[in-house]
């Protein structure tokens, strides 16, 4: 069973109910087919508050389903979302978790709360221009960079955001 839905009390920028409407809208103007599985695992991971791993999207299919569904059934549907830039592999969990960004470019950073799993996306060139300049400095070209950042959320004590100097 998958954890309670997104809580908008947390603080964070992600609305998992507009994201999966942003995703659709996306597969509609590029011709892309949302199959009914898609639908079904974007409709998992809008009930979901925290990144989910392949095994978690398969349990919960099988669950709403009564029956089996097959492994490689749901990491078909993962690679499309994952190649489309619709969700990001959270490597340092083998998870999953919707990108909301969706169209640009997939350069940016995950924060992950170490305590209740949540993630949240954010964008920084700054952050983005270091990495690429100093990868650039070693004859290496970046072509992806997602940083995963772990520590704890407002929520979860982490200290409420300052306001701009």
């Amino acid at each position: 069973m998958l954890e309670a839905k997104h809580d908008p009390a947390c603080g964070c920028a992600h609305d998992p109910t507009t994201w999966a409407a942003r995703v659709e809208q996306a597969c509609e103007r590029d011709g892309l087919q949302l199959t009914p599985l898609r639908r079904r695992v974007l409709d998992i991971f809008s009930a979901s508050a925290a990144p989910l791993g392949a095994y978690a999207i398969l349990d919960e299919l099988s669950r709403r389903e009564g029956k089996h569904v097959a492994p490689p059934t749901v990491y078909r549907t993962l690679d499309f979302l994952l190649e489309r830039g619709f969700v990001h592999k959270i490597e340092s969990l083998n998870a999953y978790a919707p990108c909301e960004h969706l169209g640009h470019a997939h350069h940016g950073m995950l924060l992950i709360c170490e305590a209740c799993g949540r993630s949240e996306e954010i964008e920084d060139d700054e952050v983005i221009r270091v990495l690429a300049a100093k990868a650039a400095g070693s004859g290496f070209r970046l072509r992806r960079v997602m940083v995963e950042a772990k520590g704890l959320c407002r929520r979860c004590g982490g200290e409420s955001p300052r306001p701009a100097a």
